[in-house]
């Protein structure tokens, strides 16, 4: 009775809290007449003057943001901890719509687009990789289900993750817990990044896809990214690591405080003056 007394209370607070959430109306909507890009515009994505707060703050993350990715190019954002990264590339794949200015996929404002056609042209790694109950083959189709078996190893392999795969008892059918508690972390954040490629898209977008990689493993996915470039693929980059943006982007955008610094060409630049971008000892002219 004393116990219960305890649970009971405990309880009738966690029904109340699942209740708001499952009552909870979406505030990202399909538009009325969804828009559908021209044929010819693929792989593009545009900022156009983006200014971003998050609901009922004061202040801006993003303040008056604008670039363009062209088909093809590889753009890596860098800049220091809370400087705005990883809210500008959320603002694609439209997890959150902008307070001012416009985001164009494709070159179209990404809140004229029906919801599922923009997820379908893009491909997102996150930071902290999620997988879900089932089998490795379903984590990596969870995007794709109607990808092939072959599509679904190429996959692997250009994440790197076929070895580890492979030395399982069940291969691809190996089971895979909820939330990926028996994966270590690197093999979760290989099959997340499977899982991306695996779609197709014309998009990729990477928040740090890194973080849990050897540097080996780190320099092999480089190289495999920058074959996807020469497909026609479009990838947005995140990092902190300085040496990674050099490696593998065409164009280098630097993030100070929720500004856009500028964009340079990696051949227009050392790391010693991405550096003092950074920390805002200099600024572009």
């Amino acid at each position: 009775i004393a116990m219960m007394s305890i649970i009971t209370p405990r309880a009738n607070v966690a029904a109340k809290r699942i209740y708001e959430v499952l009552s909870t109306e979406p505030t990202i909507h399909d538009p009325a007449q969804p828009k559908q890009p021209e044929a010819n515009e693929k792989g593009t994505v545009e900022f156009s003057h983006v200014s971003f707060s998050y609901p009922g703050a004061d202040e801006k993350v993003l303040d008056d943001i604008s670039f363009r990715a062209e088909k093809g190019q590889t753009v890596a954002f860098i800049g220091s901890t809370g400087s705005g990264k990883s809210t500008l590339i959320n603002l694609i794949p439209r997890f959150y719509d902008v307070t001012e200015g416009a985001v164009m996929v494709d070159g179209v404002d990404v809140r004229d687009m029906a919801k599922k056609d923009l997820c379908d042209r893009l491909g997102y790694v996150p930071q902290k990789s999620t997988l879900f109950s089932g089998t490795i083959d379903s984590n990596i189709r969870y995007g794709a289900p109607d990808a092939t078996g072959e599509d679904v190893k190429q996959a692997a392999a250009i994440a790197q993750a076929t070895e580890f795969i492979e030395e399982k008892e069940g291969t691809y059918e190996s089971p895979i817990a909820q939330g990926g508690t028996n994966v270590s972390g690197g093999q979760k954040q290989r099959l997340s990044i499977a899982r991306a490629i695996a779609k197709k898209p014309e998009i990729l977008i990477f928040d740090e896809p890194t973080a849990v990689l050897t540097p080996q493993e780190a320099e092999r996915l480089f190289e495999i990214l920058n074959n996807l470039k020469q497909d026609g693929k479009s990838l947005v980059f995140i990092s902190h690591k300085l040496n990674e943006v050099m490696a593998i982007s065409d164009r280098i955008s630097v993030m100070r405080q929720g500004q856009y610094m500028g964009t340079v060409n990696k051949e227009e630049t050392s790391p010693l003056d991405l550096t003092k971008r950074m920390i805002g000892r200099e600024g572009f002219l």
